[in-house]
């Protein structure tokens, strides 16, 4: 969908073109796969590698249409966040070195893209979500200016005619209420594709789902959003809600997300998965059609089938069949959607190569596995394995496995059968399931982030923790090696990187509140008991109507009387704010010119935290 020039579909002249073209592309795709005309017996591999952008303070760096530029490769494409960009690889057989060949490509191009990254004082980071990204990142403001993004953005928003409400319980809680798609843009996969045979496609892709918690298990590297510690890969909770099209209701509503693991197993033929998207999604998209893919058969011209691309291309489930064409011959393959970018190239191809060998390693006793298994079952593995990762225990031929287990003494075996017998070279299955072997018996990149952060906020602030493991996790990333002998970074955070200081590094958050018709009693026993000495006064409407200071009310401590009167009498309601990102000068100079001990922290006339003189020490 990225290549084409798509407009929203709005006139009933338009929707009734568009699907004329999307049915006649499923007649020709059914046409194709029953006259044997799709390609059979060759099998490739492909990849897309999302990476972020971010400048000396280790912040997201919005420059990626001017880095694409002076880049100038057409293998690099945008993202909808201006934050990010794609590097989309060439398509390699499946034999012999591939796998080193291609992440020799993906090096050389990576290489090629932080010389130019360089030059403008950005690095590129490969993660599946930037540590230290924040919620001032996701704004529309922060969406990449090329025309489809916003035709999207607006298409979906009017489908769910209301806010995204996201939230996200893991260790910590995200509850957020967003006005557009772009938190879509905190997300940053390593996708993988694998071109199968079409007689067989329906049973792989059902094999492809079993493996998916047990391969995700492994490769979790998105443990935190803002932030905050959720789900050992938090991407797969994110995006779900992030463009869900979806508007909630109080009546028991079984319509499915965009993005999804699916509701059962596939059955029949692969033209019945595309059919079946068809029917449960409306499309809001459309593009220029000229022929039908019809006549372009019978005229002996390979059909690219524009209009089923562009509807399977808003759609996302986890593995997403796809058809394509390769040196003008038609192909359908699977697009591993799951995977998160990072922690290094080595990782990638490791995950890469342990999902593809699993897919052609496949037992004969898994064959037709949708007769065999319960779907929630396998479904439930999944997101087990987003929310716990490697300490996930998997229900896998109906018995309970720890994923060490599963993956060492099963799963790995079966990849390099699959590999050998794909004429894998042996040095590189070797190498790099090597990798995948040691994480198991080590840690995999959301465990290193977890801990690390954990260890910063010991001695740092949230904001300052959040750069200082995305600075730590750059340095690492940069040296090549696989995380699972990445050391641990000490909770002094020590690192090449020096934070230039504002008031969000150092504010408070975590903060105590009252109304100000609570009493002065009450009052001074929070502040004895949680030893503060500012606190704001908030209106049932969530607004800042006042502060009050222990200077305000120690006066009262040998008054018991006067304690029984109101917050109101003696809060303080001419109040100094400051935003989160000015300078922490600034903040120290605000205080002293109006002597005062603290400032108010605001952002949309809302408060978000507090600042005072024992922060600067």
């Amino acid at each position: 969908m990225g290549n084409l020039n798509v407009t929203k579909l709005d006139t009933k002249k338009d929707r009734a073109n568009y699907i004329h073209h999307l049915l006649n592309d499923i007649k020709t795709l059914d046409f194709m796969i029953e006259n044997n005309m799709i390609e059979e017996g060759t099998f490739r591999i492909g990849a897309e590698q999302e990476f972020c952008l971010v400048n000396d303070q280790f912040l997201p760096e919005s420059k990626s249409l001017e880095l694409l530029d002076d880049i100038n490769d057409d293998h690099f494409t945008t993202e909808i966040g201006n934050y990010n960009l794609e590097l989309n690889l060439d398509v390699f057989e499946l034999e012999n070195d591939c796998f080193s060949k291609l992440h020799k490509q993906l090096d050389d191009y990576l290489d090629k893209a932080k010389k130019a990254a360089a030059k403008k004082g950005i690095k590129i980071i490969l993660t599946g979500i930037l540590p230290s990204l924040s919620v001032n990142n996701v704004t529309e403001d922060n969406m990449t200016d090329v025309e489809r993004y916003s035709v999207i953005n607006d298409a979906i928003k009017q489908s769910r005619r209301k806010s995204f409400d996201i939230h996200i319980k893991g260790i910590d809680e995200l509850n957020l209420l967003h006005d557009s798609v772009m938190l879509e843009g905190c997300n940053t996969s390593f996708q993988m594709h694998l071109q199968l045979n079409p007689k067989t496609f329906v049973d792989d892709y059902n094999w492809a789902q079993a493996i998916a918690g047990p391969v995700l298990s492994t490769c979790a590297n998105s443990p935190l959003l803002f932030g905050k510690e959720l789900w050992s890969e938090t991407r797969i909770a994110l995006f779900t809600q992030s463009i869900d099209t979806r508007a909630n209701s109080y009546l028991l509503n079984e319509k499915q997300s965009r993005v999804s693991f699916g509701n059962d197993w596939e059955r029949g033929s692969v033209t019945d998965i595309f059919k079946n998207n068809i029917s449960r999604f409306r499309s809001f998209l459309t593009t220029d059609f000229t022929r039908s893919s019809m006549d372009l058969l019978e005229n002996n011209e390979t059909p690219k089938l524009k209009a089923l691309q562009l509807h399977n291309g808003t759609i996302y489930p986890w593995n997403r069949a796809c058809y394509g064409v390769t040196n003008g011959k038609p192909n359908l393959r699977i697009e591993n959607r799951y995977i998160p970018s990072g922690p290094t190239t080595l990782d990638e191809i490791a995950n890469m190569m342990f999902w593809v060998g699993l897919m052609m390693g496949k037992p004969k006793n898994y064959k037709n596995i949708h007769e065999q298994w319960d779907f929630k079952d396998v479904k439930n593995n999944f997101f087990n394995a987003a929310r716990y990762g490697m300490a996930t225990q998997f229900y896998w031929n109906g018995k309970y496995m720890s994923s060490h287990k599963l993956i060492i003494d099963e799963l790995i075996p079966i990849a390099f059968k699959g590999l050998y017998y794909m004429g894998i070279s042996p040095k590189d299955a070797e190498y790099y399931l090597k990798v995948i072997k040691d994480r198991v018996r080590g840690y995999n990149g959301s465990e290193w982030l977890t801990r690390n952060y954990r260890n910063l906020l010991k001695t740092h602030k949230r904001y300052e923790s959040m750069q200082l493991l995305t600075a730590n996790m750059y340095e690492k990333q940069e040296m090549g090696y696989p995380v699972s002998v990445w050391s641990m970074v000490h909770h002094t955070g020590k690192s090449s990187f020096k934070a230039k200081y504002v008031v969000k590094h150092v504010m408070s958050t975590d903060i105590l509140s009252v109304n100000k018709k609570d009493s002065i009693d009450l009052v001074l026993n929070m502040m004895k008991w949680k030893n503060i000495h500012h606190m704001p006064v908030i209106s049932g409407d969530k607004e800042l109507e006042g502060l009050i200071s222990w200077t305000d009310v120690e006066g009262y401590l040998e008054a018991p009387i006067e304690k029984h009167n109101s917050v109101s009498k003696l809060m303080k309601t001419e109040i100094i704010t400051i935003d989160q990102y000015a300078p922490l000068e600034d903040a120290k100079a605000l205080m002293d010119k109006h002597k005062i001990g603290s400032l108010a922290v605001m952002k949309n006339d809302k408060l978000i935290g507090l600042i005072t003189r024992n922060d600067f020490n």
